[in-house]
């Protein structure tokens, strides 16, 4: 009897081997205009330098990829964004999930950009990290006031920068992008970094860098 215990504690701790993962997880999150998307360009660099594999999860890049289909979904997400309207939780999430399942194996370190920002996402996100076997992650906040990341949307000229548009983004921020912070924050599957993103772009990258890994 005592030893189909032990072989039957054997084949456990063979399974947990075989279904070890090693992958890390990083999630960028920021206003518009904090200057994010040159962050996570240059974190990426970096984990090069280290010979990481890595899934760049760019929802944005997904959106626009997505709504070139002719389905009728397709075409109708087409349409909402258009109009400035949100996308809904489970389109986002489906995205996600329908390119993990088809690209990540278990080894390759996820940076997710640009979401998620509702609530909801934020909740479904750490569901299916947990499914995937990721027992912690992490959160990169770079963290900016509305009055520094509107002055610098502000400066960069773009036809689609009105004052209107800024002010609503901001707002939705503070608003909503906030609820999946605070929850980020209480998450106990989650290590919150909080960045300063009122600085150079080489300060920046140094602070990211030195939480990241605790230089």
């Amino acid at each position: 009897m005592l030893n189909i215990f032990k072989k039957a504690d054997q084949q456990v701790k063979v399974e947990t081997e075989e279904n070890k993962i090693d992958s890390e997880v990083y999630i960028f999150i920021g206003r518009s205009g904090c200057g994010k998307g040159t962050q996570v360009n240059l974190f990426k660099g970096e984990l090069a330098k280290k010979g990481s594999k890595i899934l760049h999860i760019e929802t944005g890049a997904f959106f626009r990829e997505f709504i070139k289909g002719d389905l009728y979904t397709q075409k109708i997400s087409k349409k909402t964004i258009e109009t400035g309207g949100l996308m809904p939780e489970a389109i986002v999430v489906g995205l996600w999930a329908n390119y993990l399942i088809n690209n990540f194996t278990g080894t390759e370190n996820l940076i997710f950009d640009g979401a998620p920002r509702k609530f909801q996402e934020a909740v479904l996100l750490d569901g299916m990290l947990a499914f995937l076997g990721i027992k912690k992650y992490k959160v990169v906040h770079i963290n900016t006031s509305s009055k520094w990341a509107t002055e610098r949307l502000l400066a960069r000229g773009r036809g689609d920068d009105t004052k209107e548009g800024i002010a609503k983004r901001m707002q939705w921020y503070d608003t909503e992008v906030m609820k999946s912070i605070n929850f980020f924050k209480k998450s106990k599957n989650c290590e919150f970094i909080d960045v300063n993103g009122e600085q150079t772009i080489e300060q920046v990258h140094t602070e990211l860098m030195t939480k990241i890994f605790k230089k």
